[in-house]
């Protein structure tokens, strides 16, 4: 009898992140994304991140976001060592055309809110029928 094997589907990349220059653990944050009639909502949990450490960036339809958490505690001298501290990375591919001009984020208790507004033209229209 002849073993079954399976053969991967044609068109489909495999998943690539890019190459890391810092050691170190890195995270994908948890994150959540809403839609409304005017914007996407992308909320992230980054804990420990600075604000100033956070580097969101959106091209060609590409949303990144790379965060860098600052050691807190020393690498020495524990008795027991459970929590894990590491940097934050994350890419989406947004099928939506967004207004890159009005972007805007904010972070705050470890958690990262990105605006992301829709071009006009995408957003959804009411069509009025009237009565001949």
């Amino acid at each position: 009898m002849a073993e079954a094997t399976t053969t991967p589907a044609k068109g489909l990349a495999e998943q690539t992140r890019p190459e890391r220059t810092r050691g170190g653990i890195q995270f994908s944050p948890r994150v959540d994304i809403f839609e409304t009639e005017d914007e996407l909502l992308l909320y992230a949990e980054i804990p420990g991140v600075k604000p100033d450490n956070i580097d969101l960036h959106y091209e060609n339809g590409e949303l990144t976001l790379n965060a860098r958490v600052t050691p807190r505690l020393p690498t020495q001298g524990f008795l027991l060592k459970e929590y894990e501290e590491g940097d934050f990375y994350r890419a989406f591919t947004i099928s939506e055309t967004i207004d890159a001009s009005r972007i805007s984020a904010q972070a705050k208790n470890g958690v990262l809110l990105v605006h992301l507004p829709k071009v006009e033209k995408v957003k959804p229209r009411q069509i009025n029928v009237r009565a001949d």
